[in-house]
């Protein structure tokens, strides 16, 4: 008689350095057909074009408002797509800092950095972080998005392949290896009017024995200091900068929380996540009174905000969690859930966000949800923004 278990065994599969590389190039191949195929015929990416009603939208005006101000012709007039007006993104940024003038970054003020840091992965971090500089642009903000996480995956949102598009001057590790004082050197146009980018590649995986090993070299040289400084140009270049950290707290999370005026952390509803969140805040608590405090500096946010993220209406079990992100984080909690719907599912398989997907391209009422929700997020931050340039004027004059 013969052993059930021997004859259900799955057979080994060894793996060499070798196989591992092959497998490797395989799916780098494989990306760049994807890409190819998703993004014909230049393999590039394009803002969608903005309807008259998204427009007034945007300008929180009435749409007829948009029709009369076209007759003054003193505004891009769009173009005609059959029997209705469309305008390009850029176009459309021109009318919306015309009409909201009041909400962009006053006169000697400076911009305003957001990181965006979770501990976990699959927390929908680079999402939230790209949704976030879309959503600002939109409304007429200025933005650099600066990507630090090494798998680089709001650079591929962006249509730049990591691994085969992406050089170590496109990127922070020249400034975390002490090449450059100023992150400018990395500053790059992307296909999305009004966001400049800085990219990720795996190589910047380096940064996490750079930077420590200037420190051991320089004990005067306090790493976590490193990005602030370095963003120092780009404070008055643009309105707000983004930045997407790696899922833990390395060194260069580290930086951009030190950079940070903000911070947003994306949290999805479970218990693990919640979990992982306590984790992330225990930890940076320790490595502040080391790095920080027991100098005698500090270091002070402006805002922390938690976003419940992926959040699945019918789940019981996660509206137990929600309560408890409601009592643990309190105020710091944005009133407005991000779902967990087809449509993100869908963004995402087209290496792109919500903002990316033209309206009417699914079920009206699941895009609306979801595009609703981002741009409620967006609102609530810029809300914020807001009020730390208002304190800006006031502390140092307008």
């Amino acid at each position: 008689m013969s052993d059930p278990l021997r004859t259900t065994r799955a057979p080994i599969k060894r793996q060499s350095l070798a196989d591992i590389e092959l497998q490797a190039a395989r799916i780098a191949a494989m990306m760049g057909q994807i890409r190819e195929a998703m993004l014909p015929p230049s393999a590039t990416k394009c803002a969608p074009a903005v309807s008259a009603a998204q427009l007034a939208a945007l300008c929180n005006v009435d749409k007829s408002k948009i029709s009369y101000r076209l007759t003054r012709g003193d505004l891009p007039e769009g173009t005609m797509s059959g029997n209705r007006r469309e305008w390009s993104m850029a176009d459309a940024q021109v009318w919306v800092r015309e009409f909201r003038s009041a909400h962009l970054r006053p006169a000697n003020t400076a911009a305003i950095t957001i990181t965006v840091a979770n501990f976990k992965g699959g927390v929908a971090k680079t999402t939230s972080a790209v949704t976030l500089a879309q959503g600002l642009s939109m409304r007429g903000h200025k933005v650099l998005l600066l990507d630090l996480d090494p798998q680089g995956s709001a650079t591929t949102l962006f249509g730049v392949l990591p691994d085969a598009e992406v050089e170590q001057e496109d990127t922070a590790m020249l400034l975390f290896a002490g090449e450059h004082d100023d992150l400018s050197y990395a500053v790059r146009k992307s296909y999305w009017p009004g966001i400049d980018l800085v990219c990720a590649a795996p190589l910047l995986f380096g940064a996490e024995f750079a930077l420590p090993a200037r420190q051991t070299k320089d004990p005067g040289f306090e790493f976590w200091r490193c990005l602030d400084r370095g963003l120092d140009q780009a404070r008055a270049d643009y309105d707000v900068i983004v930045i997407d950290t790696p899922p833990a707290l390395s060194y260069v999370t580290i930086n951009a929380l030190m950079a940070a005026d903000g911070v947003l952390m994306p949290l999805p509803p479970s218990a693990l996540d919640f979990a992982s969140s306590a984790q992330f805040w225990d930890l940076f608590s320790d490595l502040c009174n080391q790095l920080i405090r027991s100098r005698g500096q500090d270091k002070t946010f402006e805002f922390i905000d938690v976003l419940l993220s992926r959040v699945e209406s019918t789940d019981a079990a996660s509206s137990v969690v929600r309560q408890w992100v409601l009592e643990g984080y309190t105020e710091k909690v944005l009133p407005i859930e991000i779902p967990k719907t087809a449509v993100t599912a869908t963004a995402a398989a087209e290496f792109g966000t919500v903002y990316d997907l033209p309206r009417g391209s699914m079920n009206a009422r699941t895009f609306a949800r979801a595009r609703d929700a981002y741009d409620r997020m967006c609102e609530l931050i810029e809300q914020q923004i807001e009020a730390v340039w208002a304190n800006q004027v006031e502390q140092f004059g307008g």
